[in-house]
């Protein structure tokens, strides 16, 4: 089965182009600190009450070295993370942090260059008194994630790839990126232009210098 170190290679951007819209987190979950790197690995999702953290804090111990910890928080008021468990997550391996929901201490999680991605950043601490869902399916940016599905995050988006369909994916994306970066700019242009072309006057489309105010 594909890994995590080919998915890092790929841009959610050329990945998004074989997934349905349903597989992209919505546009709310982004990197939460500048300059942030590309993570790919296997979903270990979690899911916290409201106002509560204790399942991620007992994620950092459990999920696998190289997983991504995805989070499905329960509310937007308190953070389900701070520097210490981001340090700890980053020292047992862990690749980053997606969560549907806020962290704090983001200028400390920046400096020891641990990526996550989230809603927003509060000063707020959560609570540790709910059990909720560990590796178990979550919803998080609008996207159901399984455990072991691929996720592939950076600037530009966060995919969800089912586990079922990584080597499919993999394949096309691959083989579309590799087409992307054989073609020069001036043979782009040249294709899209006769595209745009094309389907214009398919559609019936006609010149006018008229001009509307």
């Amino acid at each position: 089965m594909a890994d995590a170190s080919s998915f890092v290679q790929l841009s959610p951007t050329t990945l998004a182009e074989f997934l349905m819209r349903d597989q992209v987190m919505d546009i709310g979950i982004r990197p939460l600190w500048h300059h942030i790197p590309r993570i790919a690995g296997p979903a270990y999702p979690v899911r916290c009450a409201p106002g509560d953290h204790l399942m991620l804090h007992a994620a950092i111990y459990r999920a696998p070295a190289g997983s991504v910890i995805v989070v499905e928080a329960g509310d937007l008021d308190y953070a389900v993370a701070g520097g210490n468990v981001c340090a700890v997550a980053k020292k047992h391996g862990i690749a980053g942090f997606i969560v549907d929901g806020v962290i704090r201490d983001i200028a400390e999680t920046k400096a020891n260059e641990f990526p996550v991605f989230g809603r927003g950043v509060s000063p707020i601490p959560g609570g540790k008194n709910s059990i909720e869902g560990l590796n178990v399916s979550v919803r998080c940016g609008g996207v159901l994630v399984t455990p072991g599905d691929m996720i592939v995050a950076d600037e530009e988006g966060v995919v969800v790839i089912p586990s079922e369909s990584c080597d499919e994916i993999l394949q096309r994306a691959v083989d579309k990126a590799a087409l992307d970066a054989a073609e020069s700019l001036e043979h782009w242009e040249a294709r899209h232009r006769a595209r745009i072309e094309d389907i214009l006057a398919k559609k019936g489309f006609r010149e006018s210098h008229e001009v509307r105010i």
